[in-house]
């Protein structure tokens, strides 16, 4: 299991530990993003279906985020193919947002997915989800055709981002 630590200048410290997907604090965070997406939208993919191995190592990974010892947010990536991550499942919550945090998950699961020799990261998020659109907008990330099957366009939006530029 491996830890990060970045200092940051309004508090101690802010953790991100790599877990198993089933791990119970990952599962308490994507099913808080699950409930929060089915009250937005009237429905989510829950995150159940999710193969726990999509995030085993060396292929994925899974991260934890804690701010004074408590699980506060979470995302993970997986190889699609060799050059290609994606990210899935990233959500800070409430109580957390608009601390940066987001931020510093992106940027972590980014430089996870270079080290394991992608160049290009995908990912999907809805339409209502501002706050997410405009980190990720902020981060370098364009829109591109949806490559999940079935996707409606009215609902989902696909975003990429080149790696290591």
């Amino acid at each position: 299991m491996t830890t990060f630590s970045v200092a940051q200048p309004s508090e101690s410290a802010r953790l991100l530990r790599e877990v198993p997907y089933d791990h119970p604090d990952a599962r308490r965070l994507t099913q808080a993003l699950y409930r929060e997406q089915i009250a937005t939208y009237g429905f989510a993919d829950d995150p159940t279906d999710t193969p726990v191995t999509h995030f085993d190592p060396p292929h994925g990974l899974f991260l934890i985020a804690h701010r004074h010892g408590v699980p506060v947010g979470c995302g993970g990536i997986r190889l699609l193919d060799e050059n290609t991550a994606e990210i899935k499942r990233m959500y800070v919550a409430q109580t957390a947002r608009g601390q940066g945090l987001g931020r510093h998950i992106l940027q972590s699961l980014e430089d996870q997915a270079v080290s394991r020799g992608a160049t290009q990261i995908v990912l999907e998020t809805g339409v209502s989800n501002h706050g997410a659109l405009a980190l990720y907008q902020n981060s370098g990330y364009r829109p591109r055709l949806s490559y999940v099957p079935g996707r409606d366009p009215l609902v989902n939006r696909a975003l990429t981002k080149q790696l290591g530029e």
